[in-house]
């Protein structure tokens, strides 16, 4: 991992105000602490790899116990969720394309923890996690995953289409979220509401001419915007060295200022979230290239080892798990006992297999309801079924978001 130095700041009180285990488990916010009087830790960590900057994100930094514990919640809820989204595909509940995010966890929690309330995401079709950490439940990200009227979009998007405030997908055409994430970037600048676009994409996706359109626009009206290269590696099953002339994804943009991170460390994508959101407003864009790692294939389709070995993964999973990196450096900074830790594991366990149940008994939206909310303002009357002289009634029955 990144991180090698640890600096312990111990606060003297040992009670807290507001507990982050006592809210999970319904325990008073003004129990003592005996488990742990550390409640800041300063974290070390080497520097970023930079393009046409002189100045990266900082390389120290602090972490609070309550920010510690919801991190960890929140990617092991994303690990747990996206297990179960396997299990129940497997099971033939989920149907479809279904592409995993397990492995890339730190990337959603690190943006997350740095992410404003005007700033926004839009990403590729491995949209489970940012879907989570954005503000959807689990169920609504399982149950939509599975059809049923829970959903976040009430069954209509499945896998690669969800949506919530400042989140505008999943999207299911390879590198078409980068010029929708510019124009994002555009609306921020025009409103003058100071917020800053992240678009993510993938390794492969990074190769198309609609990226470089963007950087260019970008670049041209000194737009608000990330251009963040998700690199697990592997184009589908092609490896990033067969299918990129150039593997410094993060000098693509050329003539634009970008950035290499560890998407393995949390807090290295925290810092460098927190960098772009200083930066951008006042300097244009950025292209990150946050190198991570997928565990499960490309899809529920792929098994994901005839393009890689067995032991490759299982070496990523022992030595450069996400969450077990972070679980080992809180530990050892104090921030947590391992005990609490697994607490933690178990509830969110319990928690998960009941929104499982809950989408399985869950049921489908009626034929009818399938043409509702296509419009915000439908001008046109009646929708048009699968035939010409098949006309169905519009209503709008949700409170639209993002317009």
């Amino acid at each position: 991992m990144l991180v090698r130095g640890v600096r312990g700041l111990v606060r003297a009180s040992n009670s807290r105000n507001s507990s982050f285990l006592g809210g999970l488990f319904g325990g008073s916010g003004n129990q003592k602490n005996d488990m742990s009087t550390v409640q800041e830790a300063t974290f070390d960590y080497h520097p970023y790899k930079l393009h046409r900057l002189e100045d990266g994100p900082a390389t120290s930094t602090s972490l609070t116990r309550d920010d510690a514990l919801k991190i960890y919640h929140e990617m092991v809820t994303i690990r747990r969720m996206e297990t179960a989204a396997a299990n129940l595909y497997k099971e033939k509940a989920i149907r479809g394309f279904c592409h995993l995010c397990s492995g890339q966890e730190a990337i959603y929690s690190g943006m997350k923890a740095a992410l404003r309330e005007q700033d926004s995401v839009i990403t590729s079709y491995r949209a489970h996690g940012f879907t989570y950490v954005m503000g959807v439940p689990v169920l609504g990200v399982l149950a939509e995953l599975a059809g049923k009227k829970s959903g976040c979009v009430r069954g209509k998007g499945g896998s690669m289409h969800m949506y919530a405030k400042n989140f505008y997908g999943g999207n299911g055409i390879v590198g078409a979220q980068v010029p929708l994430g510019a124009g994002i970037a555009f609306a921020h600048k025009y409103k003058g509401d100071g917020g800053v676009n992240f678009a993510l994409y993938g390794d492969g996706a990074s190769n198309q001419g609609q990226v470089a359109e963007a950087f260019n626009l970008a670049k041209l009206w000194d737009l608000p915007v990330v251009f963040i290269c998700e690199n697990n590696h592997y184009g589908m099953g092609t490896s990033q060295e067969r299918h990129a002339a150039s593997t410094d994804f993060y000098k693509r943009g050329d003539y634009i200022p970008g950035i290499h991170v560890d998407g393995m460390d949390i807090l290295a994508v925290r810092e460098a979230t927190r960098f772009a959101l200083d930066y951008c407003p006042k300097n244009g864009p950025l292209v990150y290239e946050i190198s991570t790692y997928r565990y499960h294939g490309h899809s529920m389709s792929d098994p994901g080892t005839s393009y890689r070995t067995r032991e490759e993964v299982q070496e990523m999973r022992q030595t450069r798990d996400p969450i077990t990196g972070f679980r080992d450096r809180i530990v050892g900074a104090g921030l947590a006992e391992l005990s609490e830790l697994k607490a933690i594991e178990a509830q969110v366990r319990k928690d998960v297999d009941a929104d499982v149940k809950k989408a399985k008994a869950d049921g489908e939206l009626a034929v009818d309801e399938l043409y509702y909310d296509i419009y915000e303002n439908n001008l046109e009357g009646k929708i048009r079924g699968l035939n010409p002289w098949d006309r169905w009634e519009h209503k709008k029955t949700q409170t639209a978001v993002n317009l």
